[in-house]
C-alpha cells in the first residue's frame, strides 16, 4: 500500500465517493472550503463536525474508512478494464451542463461517454406505468428528435423512460441512460439488451459507487443529473403525484425549459402533464414544438423537418405509400404493407408526429396535405 503522500487528488475524490454519508452537498461543501480532497483526507473527522461541514455520523464513517484508502485506489485503476471510466469535476471531460446545478455529482461513473456539451439534448421522462399510447410516443420522439441530431437523455427505467431510448436506438442516434444504481447494475433486469446496446450509441452514467442497489432513495438523487444534463425536459405521461413532476421541478429550479405531452382529461396518467401545462409549460404535439426550440437556442445546427417523403425510413416509406387522402383503417394499412400490426402502429405514430399524416378518426389514417 503506497503511503498517503503517493496518492493523487483524483485518487482521494474516488475515496471520498464511496464512504457511505457523504453524498454530493457534503462533498461540495469540502471542496468549496478547502479546495484537496487531500487536505481533507489529512483531517479528523471531529474537527470537520466542528466547522459544520458533516455530521458526527458522516464524520465517524469518514474516519473508518480511511484504511480503505489503498482498496479503492486499486478499484479506481482497475475501472478501465471493466469498461468504466471515473469522469470528476477535476477532469476537463465534467459536463458543463452539470458544473452550476444545485448539489452537483463530484463524480460520475461512465460506460461509454457523456453526452456532448455543444450538442442539444433532451430528457424524455414520465410514468413507468405507462399506455401504450404513451409508450409509442416517447418512442417516436426519441425516434424523430435522434434523426435531427438531438440527444435524448433518460432513466432506462420501464415505461416512458425505457421507450425513449428504443426511439433513439431505433434511429441509430446518441443516447444516455443515468441509472440510480451503480453503473454496472442492469435495472430493471428486463433492459439487458438496452444497457448493453446504450454505451454503443452514447452512454450509461450513475453517480453511486459500483454495486450499488437500485434503491428507492436513488431516484430522485439521480433525477437532477437527468435533467442537469439535458436543454429540455419532455414528460410525456405523468400521474398526479409522480416522480416526473419533481424531475420537473428541479429542471426549472436549473432554468431548463419544461414540455410535456397532453392527454385525455379522464386518464389519470395524463393528469401530471395537463397540470404542468396548466401552470405554463409548453406543449409538445410534435417533434417540431422542441426542435423550434433549438432552433431558436442552437440557430442552424439543427434542420427543421420538411415533408420530403425521401427523408423517411425505409419501412415509413412502405407505410406512407399505403395511404392516400381517403382515411384508411389500421389494419387495411398493415395487410398491404405486409408488416406487423404492432410495428405498423408505430411506424403511423411516428409519421404522424412527423407531420406527414393525420389521423381523422380513430384508427383511421390519411396522408396530410
Amino acid at each position: 500500500m503506497r503511503e498517503n503522500a503517493g496518492y493523487t487528488e483524483k485518487e482521494y475524490l474516488y475515496w471520498f465517493c464511496q464512504v457511505p454519508l457523504l453524498g454530493a452537498a457534503a462533498l461540495n461543501g469540502l471542496w468549496e472550503r478547502y479546495h484537496s480532497f487531500q487536505a481533507v483526507y489529512n483531517m479528523e473527522g471531529v474537527r470537520l463536525t466542528e466547522q459544520g461541514l458533516l455530521s458526527k455520523a458522516a464524520a465517524d464513517l469518514f474516519d473508518a474508512w480511511k484504511e480503505r484508502l489503498g482498496r479503492t485506489a486499486e478499484e479506481y485503476h482497475a475501472l478501465e478494464g471493466w469498461g468504466i471510466r471515473f469522469i470528476s469535476i477535476l477532469d476537463a471531460e465534467y459536463p458543463e451542463r452539470l458544473t452550476h446545478i444545485y448539489g452537483r455529482p463530484m463524480g460520475l461513473y461512465v460506460k461509454g461517454r457523456l453526452p456532448a456539451d455543444g450538442k442539444p439534448s433532451v430528457a424524455i421522462i414520465g410514468a413507468r406505468g405507462c399506455s401504450s399510447y404513451g409508450r409509442q410516443v416517447a418512442a417516436a420522439l426519441g425516434s424523430a428528435l435522434s434523426l435531427e441530431g438531438v440527444q435524448i437523455v433518460s432513466g432506462m427505467a420501464a415505461g416512458i423512460d425505457g421507450a425513449g431510448h428504443e426511439g433513439a436506438l431505433l434511429a441509430d442516434g446518441e443516447t444516455f441512460a443515468v441509472l440510480g444504481s451503480g453503473v454496472n447494475v442492469c435495472y430493471p433486469k428486463t433492459h439487458s439488451a438496452m444497457y448493453r446496446q446504450i454505451p454503443e450509441k452514447g452512454g450509461v452514467i450513475s453517480e453511486f459507487p459500483l454495486n450499488a442497489a437500485a434503491l428507492p432513495k436513488h431516484f430522485p438523487m439521480r433525477n437532477r443529473i437527468i435533467s442537469g444534463l439535458a436543454d429540455v425536459i419532455v414528460i410525456v405521461e405523468a400521474r398526479e403525484k409522480s416522480g416526473s413532476l419533481i424531475t420537473a421541478e428541479l429542471a426549472l429550479e436549473q432554468g431548463k425549459e419544461v414540455m410535456a405531452v397532453p392527454g385525455m382529461v379522464t386518464e389519470e396518467l395524463s393528469r401530471g402533464c395537463n397540470r404542468l401545462i396548466r401552470q405554463g409549460a409548453a406543449i409538445v404535439t410534435s417533434p417540431e414544438d422542441i426542435l423550434e426550440y433549438f432552433q431558436i437556442k442552437y440557430g442552424k445546427m439543427l434542420r427543421l423537418h420538411k415533408k420530403n417523403e425521401n427523408a423517411l425510413a425505409n419501412r415509413e416509406k412502405i407505410v406512407y405509400s399505403c395511404l392516400n387522402l381517403q382515411p384508411r383503417y389500421i389494419d387495411e394499412v398493415a395487410e398491404e404493407s405486409g408488416l406487423p400490426l404492432g410495428e405498423c402502429m408505430t411506424l403511423l405514430l411516428e409519421l404522424e408526429l412527423k407531420g406527414y399524416v393525420m389521423q381523422p378518426t380513430s384508427h383511421y389514417y390519411v396522408k396530410k396535405i
